[in-house]
Formats: structure tokens, C-alpha cells, sequence
């Protein structure tokens, strides 16, 4: 299936998430980072949740990080994903710290385990591109 026909609701996009949403389309995967203590930052903040200061720049992440949890999801809580249920959502906990949620690219149905390594893989899903993650392929994984 082609995921870019899906008829899915986009993002909101804030003056505060922009940034990430034009990352993005761009295929890069862009977080927060406090200049003040160095903390790496996701979902987009006013202030750093770490230090409460308001020196916040945008970066681009590795795209690498782990698979915290995954659920798969049979009934969709939107019509427009139904027609790939069941499907895969996640959590990755990225390189840089932050946990972020994000649907989870599989490879016919391939079975998914907590800890293994996964990349982002930007994938233009209803008419706009998404930072979503897959499974490092089996040979780079140790």
C-alpha cells in the first residue's frame, strides 16, 4: 500500500513546532537543545524542561536511537489509517535522550522487540513528509 494516499489529518503546526514540521519535509529530523545546560529536547518547548532557561536552538538529530515500547494497532482511532491496520506505533527513545512517539515502518509485518536499534526513515504518509522509524536492517544490528 502507498502510504502517501492514506487520507490521514495532518499535523498542527505552531510557530513553537515549525521548525521540526520544515525539518521534516526536508527528510531531516530536528529536536531542541538548551544552550544553557546542553540538554537535547523533544516535543517542542518554550523552556528547557531541564534548566527552565529560554536558550533554546534547533538541531538536527542522529535519526538513531532504540525501540522503548510498540503497540500494534488493529483499530485505528482515525478512518483514514484502516487501510494498512494493523500497523505499528512506537516509542524511541533517540541517541541524543528524548523519547519520542512515532509510527513505526515494518517490512511485511516483521515481528518488532523492545531494545533493538531503529533509524528514522522519513516517509511522505497522506500528502506530507513524517519522521517515522524502522528496524535497523538485521546485518547492522550487535
Amino acid at each position: 500500500m502507498d502510504l502517501d494516499l492514506l487520507k490521514t489529518p495532518g499535523p498542527t503546526i505552531t510557530a513553537l513546532t515549525a521548525p521540526f514540521w520544515a525539518a521534516a519535509e526536508e527528510g531531516r529530523l530536528s529536536i531542541q537543545r538548551c544552550e544553557e545546560c546542553d540538554a537535547a529536547i523533544f516535543y517542542p518547548r518554550p523552556i528547557c524542561p531541564h534548566c527552565w532557561s529560554e536558550r533554546l536552538v534547533w538541531k538536527d538529530a542522529s535519526g538513531r536511537g532504540h525501540l522503548k515500547s510498540f503497540s500494534i494497532v488493529h483499530k485505528p482511532g482515525h478512518p483514514g489509517w484502516m487501510p494498512i491496520a494493523p500497523y505499528a506505533v512506537g516509542l524511541v527513545e533517540l541517541e541524543e535522550g528524548p523519547t519520542m512517539l512515532s509510527f513505526i515502518l515494518r517490512e511485511n509485518q516483521e515481528d518488532l522487540a523492545i531494545g533493538n536499534a531503529v533509524e528514522m526513515f522519513p516517509t511522505r504518509i497522506g500528502g506530507r513528509i513524517l519522521p517515522v522509524f524502522r528496524q535497523k536492517q538485521y546485518s547492522e544490528r550487535a
